[in-house]
């Protein structure tokens, strides 16, 4: 079905605007799509009348096509369009389209009805109004679900909010939890390089027992990384003589004992006081640590800083090496001290041999290669009133002072028993008694061999002594390994017994302590056997002629083999021949 108004004056256009709002009713189009149309329509017939013309409004229906997929029965159509001698004709049809449903044909003779009648009109007015009430209603009902969604916005809007700011925050903390534990572990590892280096460098300095080698070390541990220069000054090293000018602040350390921090700017370094900049080096900040003692300050370490300035920890880690260099440097100092006394009181004990009518004496006294240069071993010679001599090899266990002081009261106790005669058994018998009572915990060997010019015998006796080893002219090497007597100053009475051997002239007895001869790993008795050895290699003529040189040639291959661990005395006594 298809209508068609003209439409030239605003009368016209109300009629037409009525007529399609009434048939769109009868057609049962929707009243939201029918004020959607109607409100459409007017605007474009208002256009109309402004453009001026005539203008045609056809409305048809029919069925709904593909092009209009949310109709599913039929569809009224609407088109505006200018008649052929409008100015505006040319001009694009304005169209439009609506659904409505299908089955009320017969609504259409009330549709065709004329508008004229005023009570027709009322009622498309009214109609309109209440369309238009409708539109309201749907309106107001679209406003408040808007606010609400609009509200519900919001609120998510907030959550969302405050869900970023949660995701920001805890963000914020793992990047913070990572920040701290890489910091951490930074500082850990920092802390472990110093701990490596503070025990490395600790090793170094107490390795050595020389206090000029553990001054000497000290710089090469700390520069360049820890410090760019290193002056250690040692009180003792200056003495009387002028030294060279020290900071002021090395000044105060010595003084005070504390640790001092010379430059311009505060240092902030824990424990350590702060100086103003030095005269002698006014732009370079210094660390002036002592040398710390139980009694007083051994010296002052200075130190440059590596850059601009010291870390706080590592000036805590030199403060502590500084301490750590300074008991190094006191004991080594007090072992040289205490070696030099060893050796002074060695060289006093140890005598000149004597040199008796038709007797050569040559002895030898090597310290152990560590320790003290001073043990127990000692050897001695001298004459009796009834012009007998006396060779004797001693050994107190245990090196050091007391060893050196105990040997030397045997030595004294040894000589002054001699004076009033005696064998060498009834010696030994009254130096065991001496000992017991003087030394109840400590313990010696000894050897002790008496020459007479007037008799072809040697006599000798020991107390838990290596054998004493005789060649004879011949060339033959025997070992006198007759029973000995106990250890002295053992808790046993005991009494020694003398033994007597043949000894023809150009015969060499060697009296020695176990150092030339026991090596932990194989024992004595192969050193015994070896000692003979190198004693029957030598001829009567070399033995007559160079008993120092033979003595050092018998010493020679018995000490080569590795390094003492233990003291080496050895006395030869070599009976001259009668040619």
């Amino acid at each position: 079905m298809t209508r068609t108004w003209q439409i030239t004056d605003v009368t016209e256009a109300a009629r037409a605007r009525i007529a399609a709002a009434r048939l769109a009713t009868a057609y049962g189009v929707p009243p939201l799509e029918r004020t959607r149309l109607v409100a459409s329509l007017s605007a474009q017939l208002r256009l109309c009348l402004t453009k001026g013309g005539a203008w045609r409004l056809t409305l048809e229906t029919g069925a709904a096509s593909r092009a209009t997929p949310d109709a599913t029965g039929s569809v009224l159509h609407a088109v505006v369009a200018p008649d052929r001698d409008t100015a505006a004709a040319g001009q694009p049809p304005w169209r439009v389209t609506v659904p409505c449903p299908e089955g009320v044909p017969a609504a259409e003779a009330e549709a065709e009805a004329a508008v004229d009648d005023p009570a027709l009109l009322a009622e498309a007015l009214l109609g309109a109004d209440e369309d238009t009430a409708l539109v309201l209603e749907r309106l107001n009902e679209q406003e408040h679900l808007v606010d609400f969604h609009r509200e519900e916005l919001q609120q998510t809007n907030q959550g969302v909010v405050a869900l970023h700011a949660e995701l920001d925050a805890a963000g914020r903390a793992q990047r913070e939890a990572f920040a701290a534990e890489r910091k951490a572990r930074t500082e850990a590892e920092n802390a472990r390089r110093r701990l490596t280096f503070l025990a490395n460098a600790s090793a170094v300095l107490t390795a050595s027992l020389d206090h000029h080698e553990i001054v000497r070390r000290l710089p090469e541990l700390l520069v360049p990384e820890y410090a760019a220069s290193v002056d250690v000054w040692l009180f003792e090293q200056e003495g009387e003589r002028p030294g060279p000018a020290h900071p002021a602040a090395a000044v105060v350390a010595a003084r005070t004992g504390r640790p001092q921090y010379a430059a311009a700017d505060p240092g902030g370094l824990p424990g350590v006081e702060d100086q103003p900049p030095s005269a002698l080096e006014p732009e370079r900040p210094l660390l002036c640590i002592p040398l710390p003692t139980r009694q007083a300050p051994l010296g002052v370490v200075t130190l440059s800083p590596p850059g601009e300035r010291w870390d706080p920890d590592d000036a805590v880690m030199l403060i502590e090496l500084t301490r750590r260099a300074s008991i190094a440097i006191d004991h080594a100092q007090r072992y040289q001290h205490n070696r030099d006394i060893a050796e002074t009181l060695q060289r006093a004990l140890l005598t000149e041999l004597p040199a008796p009518p038709g007797l050569a004496l040559a002895a030898r006294y090597l310290p152990a290669t560590h320790g003290l240069n001073i043990g127990g071993d000692w050897y001695d010679a001298f004459r009796q009133p009834d012009g007998g001599t006396i060779a004797v090899v001693g050994d107190v266990t245990g090196h050091g002072l007391r060893a050196a002081v105990m040997m030397s009261q045997l030595r004294t106790a040894l000589r002054a028993y001699a004076v009033d005669g005696g064998s060498p058994g009834r010696l030994l018998t009254r130096l065991h008694t001496f000992l017991h009572h003087l030394q109840p915990d400590l313990f010696a060997t000894a050897v002790i061999a008496r020459f007479h010019p007037d008799d072809p015998t040697m006599t000798w006796a020991a107390a838990g002594h290596p054998p004493p080893v005789l060649r004879t002219p011949d060339g033959r090497v025997q070992t006198l390994d007759a029973k000995p007597g106990a250890m002295l100053g053992i808790p046993l009475r005991q009494e020694i017994t003398d033994h007597t051997v043949p000894l023809p002239p150009g015969s060499t007895l060697a009296l020695y302590t176990d150092g030339l001869v026991e090596r932990r790993a194989l024992g004595i008795d192969p050193g015994i056997a070896r000692l003979a050895e190198a004693l029957g290699g030598f001829g009567s003529a070399q033995l007559e002629a160079d008993l120092e040189g033979s003595a050092d040639g018998i010493l020679r291959p018995l000490l080569s083999d590795s390094q003492r661990d233990d003291d080496v005395c050895l006395l030869l006594c070599h009976l001259r021949g009668s040619g």
